[in-house]
């Protein structure tokens, strides 16, 4: 489909007369319309579409409907129906009363040629743009960020389900791909083992049978696999994606020798950010936090929480479910900064910050890295009073490290160890060091000057009252993901994949802030936070 750019001409005057009338005090569509104008010009996003072909839908209609589509929680077929139906989505569409709309799978289109073109961050970017034209966004000031987990569209297996449905996932796809040559391979049994879908209760009772099955697993995927990438076997066959999930399924999950075919376990296996969780999403990844485990991605919002201004996102990372929170400090600094909204403090909870991150973003950015650090925990192993590492006294230039008691290191900086023959006979042995017998007595571990010195000045600040009620205000950001996880229903991604998961959080974070603006316009006050019949019951009391 090729790109014709439409001038927009404005909301057709019917249209308008009737919309009006019937919502005097408008709706969320109109005011956007009203406060914002035409919000996306198709020439954002005609690098998408070619030149030639036959005409394609409006692309910025397509973003607009892609936003109230998260706005309202809707599917891509709800989402079209509404297109014909809402006289107030008309209205922002600057379309005619009886305009017909467009068949929902032109939403699938739309949202592949963002991802193929680069283009998932246009939608946000050219929103946030449209609100610093108002005056009611700016660089500087404060920002918080969080991260909260996104479940796959797939459901959850374990390994026995996992390697099962890897294996009837290809020869479902080869059953389609390539009848009869799959027909010269497999037998009735294969039918009985892998025709329906893999559940843990169909699975034979006893531990001893269960791994049997899963070595009979095994050798029959090896079966598939060596037939598949046999010299005379068609080539298009390896390059079907399951054939390709299922090959490095085997290569995670079994060993095969000349004593047969065999499980991984333990530390054999592949750490969890490189193996698969589902055949049907080899983007997904299982991990645990807290004590719950999901399998899918993790989502991180950062935004503006100025008094004075409406709280709006400026940053959104996705990353599959086992990505830290500390890998994602510079990429999101990177990204405010393509914006140019970078804040002058930048309010995160502890999973963001080292003594690293301090200062990187400081010297880089410009940016205070507000957040708690971990404490000194060489207490936990001592009893009543004892020395922390702040009360040693380090000389950097002389590259030396001074105990309360007097006795200098011997060692340079960074791994530092006082002598078994210092800290033995010392009369405050017991405050410092369990260490009685060995080569070294007390050690420390230091990081590099500024950031050991960043690492103590926030050890110390954290602890005052000051300091706390000053970073009372990065809670707000729960507020946010509640939000999201609510009205626009991120808790499970709708879609399999990163990237289309990524775009699925930037029409979310849009959404999201297209509401926040039509609240702060119409000086609708902020939701109370939502407190339990009971819990109010025991306030009363």
């Amino acid at each position: 489909m090729s790109l014709e750019p439409r001038a927009d001409r404005g909301v057709p005057e019917l249209t308008a007369r009737v919309v009006r009338a019937s919502f005097p005090k408008g709706t969320l569509a109109v005011r956007v319309r009203e406060a914002l104008g035409p919000l996306f010009e198709d020439e954002s996003f005609a690098e998408a579409f070619p030149g030639r072909g036959r005409p394609a839908v409006s692309p910025g209609a397509l973003a607009l409907v892609s936003m109230l589509q998260y706005a309202e929680g809707l599917t891509d077929r709800q989402a079209a129906d509404q297109v014909r139906a809402r006289m107030d989505w008309k209205f922002l569409l600057g379309l005619e009363l009886d305009d017909p709309g467009f068949d929902f799978s032109v939403l699938c289109d739309f949202r592949a040629r963002l991802i193929e073109h680069g283009l998932e961050e246009k939608v946000l970017d050219l929103v946030l743009e449209r609100i610093s034209g108002l005056g009611l966004l700016r660089a500087g000031g404060r920002q918080r960020t969080d991260s909260t987990h996104v479940l796959a569209a797939v459901r959850t297996l374990n390994r026995m389900e996992f390697v099962g449905e890897s294996l009837r996932a290809a020869l479902e796809a080869l059953s389609v791909a390539a009848p009869q040559w799959l027909s010269a391979l497999v037998t009735a049994d294969w039918v009985r083992r892998y025709g329906a879908r893999i559940d843990s209760y169909r699975f034979p009772k006893g531990e001893n049978v269960r791994q049997e099955w899963a070595e009979q697993v095994g050798r029959d995927g090896f079966t598939i696999l060596e037939a598949a990438f046999a010299p005379g076997s068609p080539g298009w066959l390896r390059e079907i994606p399951a054939v390709q999930v299922l090959g490095r399924a085997w290569v995670e999950q079994y060993h095969r020798d000349g004593e047969g075919v065999r499980w991984r376990e333990g530390k054999d296996l592949p750490p969890g950010r490189r193996r698969l969780c589902s055949p049907y999403d080899p983007d997904a990844r299982y991990s645990v936090k807290r004590g719950s485990g999901w399998c899918g991605y993790k989502t991180h919002l950062s935004e503006t929480c100025e008094p004075d201004a409406p709280h709006l996102i400026t940053q959104v990372i996705t990353t599959d479910a086992t990505v830290a929170d500390t890998e994602v400090t510079e990429t999101l600094h990177q990204g405010l900064a393509a914006r140019e909204l970078l804040p002058a403090e930048h309010d995160v909870d502890a999973g963001y910050v080292t003594a690293a991150h301090i200062v990187a973003a400081q010297d880089r950015y410009g940016i205070e890295r507000l957040g708690p650090v971990g404490l000194d925990t060489h207490h936990e192993n001592h009893q009543g009073e004892h020395f922390a590492q702040s009360t040693f006294t380090v000389d950097w230039q002389a590259r030396t490290v001074t105990c309360p008691q007097g006795k200098s290191s011997g060692t340079p900086l960074a791994r530092v160890h006082f002598t078994a023959q210092d800290c033995g006979s010392c009369p405050v042995h017991e405050k410092c060091t369990k260490a009685a017998n060995g080569k070294w007595g007390r050690s420390l571990t230091l990081l590099p000057q500024d950031q050991q010195e960043a690492l103590e000045t926030r050890r110390r600040e954290q602890l005052t009252d000051q300091w706390q009620q000053r970073y009372n205000i990065r809670a707000g950001v729960e507020g946010t993901i509640s939000q999201a996880v609510r009205r626009t229903q991120i808790r499970r991604t709708r879609f399999t994949g990163l990237p289309k998961t990524h775009l699925g959080h930037i029409f979310a974070a849009t959404a999201i802030n297209i509401i926040r603006l039509d609240a702060w316009l119409t000086e609708t006050p902020l939701g109370p936070t939502r407190t339990s019949h009971l819990a109010r019951l025991g306030l009363a009391a």
